[in-house]
């Protein structure tokens, strides 16, 4: 029986165009530069506000990528209908993120074991206490036995995911900052994705590459953000 709610406002897709597994960088662009660069027989699914999206495969497996935008609400958008009109059943959120940590070096890559956040996001579940967003141990496993494998450097751990890219000025709460609890890296979508994977009993994982660092002030470039980091792509397109 074909499915009705396709395609969706958001993605043009017909039934079938999208495989299970699937990478969800944030910029679109990202989603070009994987698709060209990495996968062969490449179709493209998806032009909607362009939030670009392609299928192809990736040596013999098939697999998808796709733009997700910023922030909680726009991924939480699409990997909604990415797993409950498209049957995607495997995640993977590529992007990058800024450390918090001094262990983290400019160009590292970031497994998020589980996902904090200062977004609302979570709570709109309506569960009677705060959810922990963590990512599926399937994919984890896998993504730190490539890593292993490459010769990568990686880390395993806690991420944040804001709401906020360009924070207050001065912060006077005076507490606990989110590097003292072991936080690596702030990002914006994790605890999103996480969280609507979880209800939904599919897997998610997220990769990110330190693009800037809180700690030591160095930064990539825009243009490198866009079309560099291709060990995080490397390791995300293995676990198709």
């Amino acid at each position: 029986m074909s499915n009705p709610n396709v395609p969706t406002p958001h993605i043009q897709a017909l039934e079938g165009e999208i495989a299970e597994t699937i990478l969800l960088p944030g910029d679109p662009l990202r989603a070009k530069y994987i698709a060209d660069n990495f996968l062969e027989d490449v179709k493209q699914f998806n032009a909607t506000r362009n939030m670009f999206g392609y299928t192809g495969t990736y040596k013999g497996k098939r697999v998808s990528v796709m733009g997700t935008g910023m922030g909680c609400p726009s991924i939480g958008i699409y990997s909604h209908e990415l797993i409950h009109f498209y049957g995607c059943k495997n995640l993977i959120r590529v992007g990058t993120a800024g450390a918090l940590s001094e262990k983290l070096k400019v160009r590292d890559m970031v497994f998020a074991m589980g996902a904090c956040t200062t977004s609302n996001y979570v709570r709109l579940f309506g569960l009677p206490g705060d959810y922990s967003c963590i990512a599926s141990y399937e994919l984890l496993s896998k993504a730190v036995e490539e890593a292993k494998a490459k010769g990568l450097t990686y880390h395993v751990g806690n991420v944040l995911s804001s709401d906020m890219f360009y924070g207050p000025a001065k912060s006077v709460t005076g507490g606990m900052t989110w590097s003292d609890m072991g936080v690596l890296a702030v990002e914006m979508e994790a605890a999103a994705l996480y969280s609507n994977a979880a209800a939904a009993g599919v897997n998610a994982l997220c990769i990110v590459t330190i693009s800037d660092s809180v700690v030591t002030g160095e930064a990539t470039t825009a243009e490198e953000r866009q079309t560099t980091f291709t060990n995080m792509m490397e390791v995300a397109l293995s676990l198709a």
